[in-house]
């Protein structure tokens, strides 16, 4: 099974960014961690902070990849060209976020992304990924 983790704006600050929302682990050394636990799996990984380099990057493995691991940062709640670009690919795509978006300021309240999205995974922390992954795995069962 082929998953890819793509993650945007700011997270590649993870570890060193408002630690008490995001934790003290840079995604780096998490993404280690995930593909020493799931060594079945093909896992790979890829950041940006450029909303159309994230569009480019979807279009780009919809359909080389059994599943898109989806945590867009900032650009979940404002972003339609990507909710727009998730919605027109056939990859599945789950949605993760460190934080629970739900309880934090207003305009985080509100994805636009989740419609298009297989499921939602919040709050979690950096385990948000690792249930998204157990997820599709026991899907597959």
């Amino acid at each position: 099974m082929k998953i890819i983790i793509i993650n945007g704006p700011n997270l590649n600050l993870l570890g060193s960014r408002n630690q008490n929302v995001y934790g003290d682990v840079s995604f780096d050394k998490f993404f280690l961690f995930l593909k020493e636990h799931y060594k079945s799996v093909n896992l790979s990984f890829y950041q940006s902070n450029i909303e159309g380099e994230l569009i480019d990057k979807l279009q780009e493995v919809d359909c080389s990849y059994d599943y898109i691991i989806l945590n867009g940062g900032g650009y979940t709640h404002s972003s339609v060209a990507i909710a727009d670009c998730i919605e027109a690919i056939n990859t599945p795509v789950i949605e993760v976020h460190i934080s629970n978006i739900y309880a934090r300021e207003s305009f985080r309240r509100r994805s636009l992304f989740s419609s298009f999205c297989l499921g939602s995974i919040v709050g979690f922390g950096l385990d948000s990924y690792r249930l998204a992954v157990d997820y599709v795995i026991n899907l597959r069962k």
